[in-house]
């Protein structure tokens, strides 16, 4: 048999880094002096660092047209991905602490975590359930996703919803901090593993043909040892509260006995009802068209609670309705994807923030749009901060916006972010606002069923 060996051997090099090519880019790399340069600045300091935009950091500052009422402290969720709590907390505190003449005030971030990680491993577990009875196997996406990480730090609106409602709010002197809600990971560890163990056992009871009552006393079982594991590490709040403060004035207070749910009913909805909010997305994607509502498979926390929905808008609602919220002085819960294009220290969002272009020679500018950003992986919500304030051009369009993180005192302009209105454009996906600034067409998309989304989507990210 005749064998070309040209032909051969061509075929085995198709597409390989020969030793010609790898000489080829090492002479073009070194034939271009910049290249040396920027290679001595960035072996010695980090790349974005040195291609941070001197221009735009003296076009840069944190005065703004309208800001809402700040409330101090500046809140730290330290090594934890409660950016979602603390986000809508910030939020509530600002009416809260106008209202009762307080000098500084926090709610308890961690009593809402508590009761989040009981419930999500319940939710967990039931999807398990779920997805047996539905025949797939365990090899199988949606399986192997729900296991990848089945109690993370994250959440979405409607799940802090699910909470509040549930459970209430109290302050958090009367439930503070401890080291497992300040650094997760060890606590998420054990969980983890212990739910995963759960699902192999409820899996094989179903596969076994037990009843509805059984794989129930199973869960019940299992939920015990969840429950003791997360009191053991957060600690475990207590049945009612007495809250004891000083206004401003110096004048003593106190409240209670009294249950969480109670205390704010009571003393926080006259003030900020979560159920007048609603939470709008913006997805581009032409596969999901606005004016639509969404939801993600299996995405939730409480069984028995509100679904996570999402209703679809142009981006530039969103940015309108922002305006206009902070305008009347509330702040604006919002999801986005944080770390693109940021100036940590400085304390800016800016599509120009770097000037990657003369450093690395690649277009500083989008190589791909925000659809395709996530179709293909490069874009998704990541993080949840506060919006307080906002500047307007002359014809009332919106410019830029001050951002209230939580991530302390020490990252940003004591902890705000001056964000542009590109930046928004391009890398904030959510808000939540007031019924009441909303178009009642868009309201309208609430009653629609909703179209339902693969657990994975991008969609999902910041509670996944």
């Amino acid at each position: 048999m005749y064998i070309n060996i040209n032909s051969f051997f061509f075929s085995l090099i198709a597409g390989m880094l020969t030793s010609k090519i790898l000489d080829e880019f090492h002479q073009k790399f070194y034939e271009d002096k910049k290249n040396i340069l920027a290679q001595n600045v960035c072996t010695k300091s980090d790349p974005l660092e040195c291609c941070l935009s001197r221009s735009n950091i003296e076009k840069t500052n944190h005065v703004f047209q309208h800001k809402v009422s700040e409330v101090k402290p500046m809140t730290n969720q330290k090594n934890s991905g409660r950016c979602w709590i603390f986000a809508t907390l910030n939020v509530i505190r600002i009416p809260f602490v106008k209202q009762y003449n307080l000098e500084e005030f926090e709610f308890s971030q961690p009593y809402l975590f508590f009761w989040d990680k009981i419930e999500r491993s319940n939710y967990f577990l039931h999807n398990i359930v779920k997805t047996a009875k539905q025949g797939e196997k365990v090899e199988d996406r949606l399986v192997s996703f729900l296991l990848h990480d089945p109690t993370c730090d994250g959440g979405q609106w409607d799940m802090i919803c699910n909470l509040i409602n549930k459970y209430g709010l109290v302050p958090k002197s009367c439930f503070p901090e401890s080291w497992t809600s300040e650094s997760t990971s060890r606590m998420n560890f054990l969980l983890t593993s212990k739910l995963r163990e759960f699902a192999k056992e409820l899996r094989n009871i179903i596969t076994d043909g037990a009843s509805d009552d059984l794989i129930e006393k199973k869960i019940y079982e299992q939920m015990n040892i969840i429950y003791r594991i997360v009191g053991i590490c957060l600690g475990i709040p207590a049945q009612e509260i007495t809250w004891e403060y000083y206004d401003k004035s110096k004048a003593y207070h106190s409240i209670g006995p009294i249950t969480g749910l109670d205390f704010y009913k009571k003393f926080v909805k006259p003030f900020y009802n979560i159920d007048d909010k609603v939470c709008l997305v913006t997805d581009p994607r032409p596969s999901h068209p606005f004016g639509h509502l969404y939801t993600v498979d299996c995405l939730g926390n409480v069984k028995g609670g509100h679904d996570t929905v999402y209703n679809n808008q142009p981006v530039d609602l969103l940015l309108s309705l922002v305006g206009k919220s902070i305008k009347q002085n509330e702040a604006v819960w919002f999801g986005c994807e944080v770390i693109k294009r940021f100036a940590s220290k400085q304390g800016f969002h800016s599509i120009d923030a770097h000037d990657i272009n003369s450093l690395f020679g690649i277009d500083t500018q989008m190589g791909l749009s925000k659809a395709d950003r996530l179709i293909y992986g490069e874009s998704s919500m990541t993080h949840a901060m506060v919006f307080t304030g906002v500047s307007f051009d002359p014809d009332e369009k919106v410019t830029k916006l001050r951002v209230e993180n939580s991530w302390g005192e020490e990252r940003g302009e004591k902890g705000f972010i001056a964000m542009t209105a590109d930046w928004f454009m391009e890398f904030v996906f959510e808000i939540v606002v007031d019924k009441k600034f909303v178009p009642a067409e868009v309201l309208a998309v609430f009653q629609q069923k909703p179209i339902v989304l693969p657990a994975w989507d991008p969609m999902g990210t910041l509670a996944q």
